[in-house]
């Protein structure tokens, strides 16, 4: 960061001025690195948390690495600004999904190339970027002197999965004292208040094996979950009727995904057992553990008419999540987007979840989702983020940061 008689470097509306090219330069390095959970394959998220973890040695801070598991480490900093103040926490993981066939890129998925203003790569968008323009952010405010209050920056694996890094980023108390949230992930210039809530149940069918020329002799598990599925469609409809279209995440789903019939499938054998997968999207308003006590009872009729008995097991649960407008770290980006980009910005929801779903439920923490990148554009061929939306975010989570610790 360039600077002037020893002061740091200000933008013109004086704001502290962000390290342009070193935001572009760190998210290339981020993406370059094959941060894919792929333990058969030789890659993790280890050697970018060790690329984030040295960057933040290099300006003098003190990251705590917490080794979430195998190849799989957080890592997490806190700037103290000196004065009294609250405490807004900026939060990114490094974990990165595959990049598929890799021939069908017109990039290399991990050359972090920029062609026309844009820099592609597996991870761009989603969300190295992201970690960048945060980091790079609170650099720039720490430059700048004395602040009001905390700023903590986790930078965690493990979101693409089961999230177990922000798991144990709130389960050892990092996420304790922190007033409030922005999560970078691509959210295409929109204020993200809102969150959907996913849910992961297995349906496992316990029937009773027989031939299948005979199958009078047996319960037919397949055939039941069949069943099953036109009642879950009928669960489905009564939710989207109840709880109608959120204005910023649309319609909840009660969605199967995956069939499983017997452990050794024969085609000329009714297996004793199957499994059905749901993937369930909630909307505001709706308790997931209602939602499968209503599963439970409604698969009730199926039993008698089959005699094929049903167990539930959820495999994973994120509840959705809803920030008020008026909450000051939503008001504090929602005023710094407005205050960089001189335009009103929209408010918005997330389709996914996030890492932010967890800091809402098992830290309380109020959340807000902004970040560089296309809405649409994580996971696919040809990811990339725009540069001029990287700087521009990471000029935002700056004036955000200052707005939300001086509580303007």
């Amino acid at each position: 960061m360039s600077t002037e008689h020893g002061r740091p470097a200000t933008s013109e509306a004086g704001r502290p001025a962000v390290d342009r090219e070193g935001v572009i330069r760190l998210t290339q390095q981020l993406v370059r690195i094959e941060s894919v959970n792929d333990p058969a394959g030789g890659r993790s998220e280890e050697p970018a948390a060790e690329l984030v973890a040295q960057t933040m040695r290099s300006w003098g801070w003190e990251p705590v690495v917490d080794v979430v598991a195998q190849g799989r480490p957080n890592v997490t900093a806190r700037i103290e600004g000196g004065l009294p103040g609250p405490t807004l926490l900026f939060e990114g993981h490094t974990d990165v999904v595959t990049e598929g066939d890799g021939t069908e890129w017109s990039v290399d998925p991990f050359g972090g190339e920029i062609v026309d203003g844009r820099l592609y790569g597996r991870g761009s968008a989603d969300m190295k970027g992201g970690v960048a323009a945060m980091l790079h952010a609170a650099r720039a405010v720490e430059s700048a002197g004395p602040f009001p209050g905390t700023i903590v920056l986790a930078v965690l694996c493990d979101e693409e999965g089961m999230m177990l890094g922000v798991k144990d980023f709130v389960a050892r108390g990092h996420a304790a004292g922190v007033d409030g949230a922005i999560v970078c992930e691509p959210e295409a210039g929109e204020v993200c208040t809102s969150q959907k809530g996913a849910m992961r149940l297995r349906i496992d069918a316990q029937g009773v094996m027989a031939h299948g020329a005979m199958p009078h002799q047996g319960k037919n598990p397949i055939r039941a979950l069949v069943h099953a599925c036109d009642a879950l469609e009928a669960i489905e409809r009564e939710l989207q009727h109840t709880h109608g279209e959120h204005p910023h995440l649309g319609l909840p789903y009660v969605t199967p995904t995956v069939l499983q019939a017997g452990s050794m499938p024969q085609l000329n054998v009714i297996p004793a057992d199957a499994s059905l997968a749901l993937d369930i999207r909630s909307t505001p308003g709706i308790d997931h553990w209602d939602l499968v006590r209503k599963i439970e009872r409604a698969l009730q009729p199926v039993t008698e008419a089959t005699g094929v008995t049903f167990t539930f097991k959820v495999i994973d649960e994120r509840p959705p999540t809803e920030t008020p407008e008026d909450d000051p770290v939503v008001r504090a980006v929602y005023a710094a987007h407005e205050a960089v980009t001189g335009e009103t910005p929209r408010y918005g929801g997330v389709p996914g979840t996030t890492d932010g779903t967890i800091l809402w439920r098992d830290a309380g923490i109020p959340v807000v989702v902004y970040g560089p990148g296309g809405k649409w554009i994580a996971h696919q061929v040809d990811e990339y983020v725009e540069i001029d939306d990287l700087t521009r975010c990471a000029d935002v989570y700056v004036d955000a940061a200052l707005r939300f610790l001086r509580g303007d």
